[in-house]
């Protein structure tokens, strides 16, 4: 495709982030143009599970996921030895389905929406009203950096980090063997986890996630004997592949006729599984501020829409910090299944985060509670 001399709106990344990005543009009524110096086909390590908040936003965006494309999962379920908790969505379930697959339904729905994509396109430099590919200049009103977790458009344009978590690493590969559930499985070990996703009628998608040093997907069978002896023998579809992942802030995402969007705007550790979710419900909240002219507008609603999955993931990171917490912990979810709906209703966006607030506090109380009854001596009892 010919890269026009000018347009409304430049996204600086062709991934799925980027594509919702553009999708969102695009139905506030501006040309847009995505660039990516990437070459099809495009995959990265996922979890794979998209949350029912991020089905919502895709809805929103004009794309709806059907049983074709992957496969309903209705809850999350807690696993370490035997003991298992587990909570189901409010209303919709989630949505198991291979990356490669939900790119290329967002690049198909891109490119019926008339927006320009432009692959092997690498972008130079910015301008206060342009931006640079190669030796040429593409003038825009608006430049969308979703460009990924090392963001250039974010370095470019100066948006600064106020807070990150440790580094931790990932592992995904996909296996053919019939689901065994219709949630997706967390399984906890100390400083690691591993995930079971649902992504076909004969495959789940396995991704374990941890410290550097002891996250190989070779050892999976004897740091989960379980999930390894459902797996034992069975034909791995894919290869392994690996990837990074950490809880990054930002001061700002927006900066004059910049803003970021998905991993180049906030990354969250992948142990809430929200990655996705995340970046779609931003193009949302984008496309509105981008339709109204007002950046500002973005500013706050990006804050809003993570400030939940923030609190989650750094709740999940003291679990996998703390063996003592995170038994205590399961414990009294299993415990206390509601209380465990709550908190994954607000996770979702089901219920309001002052709500969650509570149901957080709740959980403090019972885990301090358990903490003190398993100290008092047997004669105090």
């Amino acid at each position: 495709m010919v890269t026009p001399s000018e347009t409304d709106v430049v996204v600086i990344g062709g991934g799925p982030a980027g594509l919702a990005a553009a999708l969102a543009a695009r139905l506030s009524g501006l040309e847009v143009c995505v660039v990516d110096r990437a070459q099809l086909p495009v995959d990265k390590a996922c979890g794979e599970g998209l949350m029912p908040d991020g089905v919502a936003a895709l809805r929103g965006l004009g794309v709806n996921l059907g049983a074709e494309h992957g496969v309903p999962f209705r809850g999350i379920r807690f696993a370490e030895g035997r003991q298992i908790a587990e909570a189901t969505f409010p209303e919709h379930p989630g949505v198991g389905i291979r990356r490669t697959t939900l790119h290329q339904i967002l690049l198909n729905r891109a490119e019926a929406s008339g927006i320009a994509i432009h692959w092997r396109a690498k972008v130079t430099g910015l301008e206060p009203d342009a931006v640079k590919i190669g030796d040429r200049i593409l003038r825009c009103r608006w430049i969308i950096g979703a460009d990924g977790a090392f963001s250039q458009t974010r370095q470019w344009a100066g948006l600064s980090k106020m807070r990150e978590s440790r580094w931790r690493v990932g592992q995904r590969r996909h296996f053919r063997v019939k689901p065994w559930t219709d949630f997706v499985e967390v399984h906890w070990t100390p400083h690691c986890q591993a995930y079971v996703t649902p992504v076909g009628p004969d495959e789940v998608c396995i991704a374990m996630l941890g410290a550097a040093h002891e996250t190989r997907f070779s050892d999976l069978a004897v740091r989960f004997p379980r999930l390894g002896e459902r797996l034992e023998n069975m034909e791995p579809t894919s290869s392994i592949l690996g990837g990074s992942s950490r809880s990054v802030r930002l001061h700002r995402v927006t900066k004059g006729r910049i803003a970021l969007v998905g991993d180049a705007s906030a990354s969250i550790d992948a142990v809430t599984g929200d990655g996705l979710a995340l970046a779609f419900r931003q193009a949302l909240a984008l496309g509105d501020a981008l339709k109204a002219g007002a950046l500002s507008c973005y500013e706050l609603q990006h804050r809003s829409i993570c400030r939940m999955p923030f609190l989650m993931a750094r709740l999940l990171l003291l679990m996998d910090d703390y063996e003592g917490l995170r038994k205590l912990a399961l414990n009294a979810l299993a415990a206390q299944p509601t209380l465990f709906n709550r908190l994954l209703a607000a996770h979702v966006g089901g219920r309001h985060p002052a709500a969650a607030s509570l149901d957080v506090l709740a959980l403090a109380v019972r885990l301090l509670a358990q903490t003190t009854s398993t100290h008092v001596p047997d004669a105090e009892r």
